[in-house]
């Protein structure tokens, strides 16, 4: 389609390089996004081995490779989960600006 906006980009928004905070924001969602990536692929990968495990036998391995990518998959995840919230409030207020302060305090 010409002319159309990504969707992940917001066009009334500045740029981030043009502020330091925007910029340090957009690294730490996109650093935010990879966790969560890995996260659920790792929760994916637990449950895969369990169904197989449950089909199968389960042999000492898989309950390993279950429990280390459950554990490690919620140790991204949580705090993944978290900080995402709030960037996506902290681009929220950012976006309403300080005529949007009106509730708060």
């Amino acid at each position: 389609m010409v002319g159309a906006v990504p969707a992940c980009r917001v066009p009334d928004r500045p740029e981030p390089d043009a502020d330091p905070v925007l910029a340090r924001r957009a690294r730490i969602g996109r650093l935010v996004a990879l966790g969560q990536k890995i996260g659920y692929s790792l929760w994916l990968v637990a449950i895969v081995v369990f169904v197989v495990g449950a089909i199968t036998t389960f042999r000492p391995a898989m309950v390993t490779v279950v429990m280390g990518c459950l554990a490690a998959g919620s140790a991204l995840l949580a705090p993944s989960i978290v900080i995402s919230y709030g960037v996506r409030a902290a681009d929220r207020d950012e976006r309403r600006g300080p005529s949007g302060t009106a509730g708060h305090g």
